[in-house]
């Protein structure tokens, strides 16, 4: 396992939020998890629009080149609710079982989980995960991720070793 510190961005989409009438609880909380994975490069809250959510994750990890990428916010069905189509766009490809997984997990504490549209996906060398809104939903989502995000950042900077351990 790589003991590199990456630089991750956390972004927030909250239409409330980015006009400062309301608190943003979800990204300090990512912000407390990443910890041991590495440095939080970029913090910003930003309301819940495709174009700017598009364009925000693109300068995100073509200019600032960062290794890891968290949205939280617009994953549900309102309609205002677009970071997977904005997310979407930007891909070189998705990884589908990462947001199965966070899927599968919560759907153990709630029905409501199946309503979920939240995606992962790899950018050049970046890894982007959408997360819901809520504090309770990103931290419950992002701790299912947390034990195999070392070795995929590792991979997606180009680690050689193997992916198995022999027995």
């Amino acid at each position: 396992m790589s003991s590199e510190r990456y630089r991750i961005g956390i972004l927030t989409l909250s239409d409330k939020g980015a006009r400062g009438e309301r608190i943003d609880e979800s990204g300090p909380l990512l912000s407390s998890m990443v910890a041991g994975l590495g440095d939080v490069a970029r913090y910003q809250i930003i309301p819940d629009e495709a174009q700017t959510l598009t364009l925000m994750l693109t300068r995100w990890v073509d200019d600032l080149k960062l290794d890891l990428i968290l949205t939280t916010g617009g994953t549900g069905l309102s309609p205002r609710d677009l970071a997977p189509q904005a997310t979407e766009v930007i891909l070189d490809y998705q990884i589908p079982g990462m947001a199965e997984a966070m899927r599968a997990a919560s759907l153990i504490k709630t029905p409501h989980a199946m309503l979920s549209r939240a995606l992962v996906g790899v950018r050049k060398q970046s890894l982007i995960i959408n997360l819901p809104g809520s504090p309770k939903g990103a931290g419950e989502n992002f701790s299912v991720l947390l034990p195999v995000l070392p070795h995929a950042l590792a991979k997606l900077k180009g680690d050689p070793a193997d992916c198995a351990v022999a027995p």
